[in-house]
């Protein structure tokens, strides 16, 4: 294994001009360059994963596959293969701009398994679209009744931050906080989206996703909000959305 002093790093915008970006059939933007251990078939699988339906919202984003993106440098830096230390500084991913080009670095050599390397693309994907497309109303609409209802749980530590704090400020007589609330349901929708991709691409349980700081969302109430998003996403032809309460065997 290189050991950081042999391996050199390299500007965001130097790997991007040399990379070839590729079109997937649904119209997402990609590229690898370097050492990333990921083999092509499966970062195909990853990538057709994202309904095509999304794709015209980021339309000017390229999610380059890199081995790692270094987080402690004033612009963003990327490793062509990995080392312990460059590990200890490299981040999920990094972002950055050239032109009309939205670029999301995304380090493959940080995550154990194709689980965790298909969350991260499909998290920054989900969000992505939000920025660019928002929160569809209905949807909206679902996941505040469910907590309207005090379902138990959500989908991540942001989903849940913005909830509880929406929710506090009614009780205590100053009204709901819109801005809580409309971050929460960004949050929400993202989070429900990149499980939902997840789930096209990749058999996982449930539960894998589950994080000490809050109670995961109750199933039932993520399964409602899952074939909402599938409603609206439907999958690529070749992947199939489905919901299993218990595994067979």
């Amino acid at each position: 294994m290189a050991s950081s002093a042999q391996i050199e790093l390299w500007q965001a915008e130097k790997v991007a001009t040399l990379a070839e970006v590729g079109k997937a059939p649904n119209g997402i933007h990609y590229a690898t360059w370097g050492e990333t251990r990921v083999s092509e078939p499966d970062l195909v699988r990853l990538v057709g994963a994202v309904p095509a339906t999304l794709s015209a919202a980021l339309e000017n984003r390229a999610y380059y596959f890199v081995p790692l993106a270094i987080a402690d440098t004033g612009e963003t830096m990327i490793a062509p293969a990995y080392s312990v230390d460059l590990g200890d500084r490299a981040v999920c991913h990094r972002n950055a701009v050239f032109g009309v080009t939205e670029a999301v670095f995304l380090s493959t050599r940080l995550v154990e398994d194709r689980f965790g390397l298909a969350f991260e693309f499909f998290i920054n994907v989900a969000h992505n679209f939000v920025e660019a497309a928002g929160v569809p109303e209905r949807f909206g609409a679902l996941a505040w009744s469910q907590a309207e209802a005090q379902v138990r749980g959500e989908t991540s530590q942001d989903a849940w931050e913005t909830r509880r704090r929406a929710q506090d400020s009614r009780s205590s007589q100053k009204g709901i906080d819109e801005r809580s609330r409309n971050t929460f349901m960004e949050s929400a929708f993202s989070d429900a989206l990149a499980i939902y991709m997840l789930s096209l691409a990749v058999d996982f349980d449930y539960h894998d996703l589950r994080e000490r700081e809050y109670p995961l969302l109750a199933a039932p109430a993520l399964a409602e909000r899952l074939r909402h998003v599938s409603g609206l996403f439907p999958p690529n032809p070749g992947y199939e959305f489905q919901i299993l309460y218990r595994r067979k065997g």
